[in-house]
């Protein structure tokens, strides 16, 4: 894998996971943290979202908003494991 590819989905996995600890509060792990959760979540959002059929656009903002959505999800759920 290239660097610059590499490069590409810790970016992308920062933004997505930053967004979604932003969007649903009190649940953020930091930085660093917040990278796995959206690496995390673009494999979750991928997964997710294809099969429910839906699409979202190409290029670095569907990237950004597909691992923002698998983020959120793996944020709710680790906020619901955690208050048991």
């Amino acid at each position: 894998m290239p660097m610059e590819t590499l490069l590409l989905i810790l970016l992308i996995g920062a933004i997505a996971g930053w967004l979604a600890g932003q969007i649903v509060r009190g649940y953020g792990f930091g930085l660093l943290g917040n990278i796995v959760v959206g690496i995390i979540g673009a494999f979750v959002g991928s997964w997710l979202l294809g099969r429910l059929g839906i699409v979202l656009s190409a290029g670095i903002v569907g990237a950004i908003l597909n691992a923002m959505i698998g983020a959120i999800v793996v944020l709710v759920l680790i906020g619901l494991i955690r208050r048991r």
